[in-house]
């Protein structure tokens, strides 16, 4: 995927239940879809609206970057910025 000039991209993420929760705020997550750019053990910081407003499995679009600004490496998208809804399952 070509890089956008701000470092940000447009990627799709989903919504899960992580099998271990320790040290993790709240019971869904967001995480990168698989067969994306990134793996899907990477986390995602974004909007929780999306964890808690969507049933679990949920797809979205998300503008968003790689970052370690807090040591470890994750995916990093404003909560205030919109997000699209791609699928809900069934």
């Amino acid at each position: 995927m070509p890089e956008a000039r701000d470092g940000y991209d447009m990627i799709e993420v989903e919504s899960f239940i992580p099998d271990r929760t320790s040290g993790l705020h709240g019971k869904v997550h967001i995480r990168p879809v698989p067969g994306g750019p990134f793996p899907t053990t990477l986390r995602v910081e974004c909007s929780k609206a999306m964890s808690r407003n969507y049933p679990v499995g949920t797809r979205f679009r998300i503008r968003a970057k790689l970052t370690d600004m807090q040591g470890t490496p994750f995916i990093y998208s404003s909560w205030q910025w919109p997000y699209e809804v791609l699928s809900q399952p069934r």
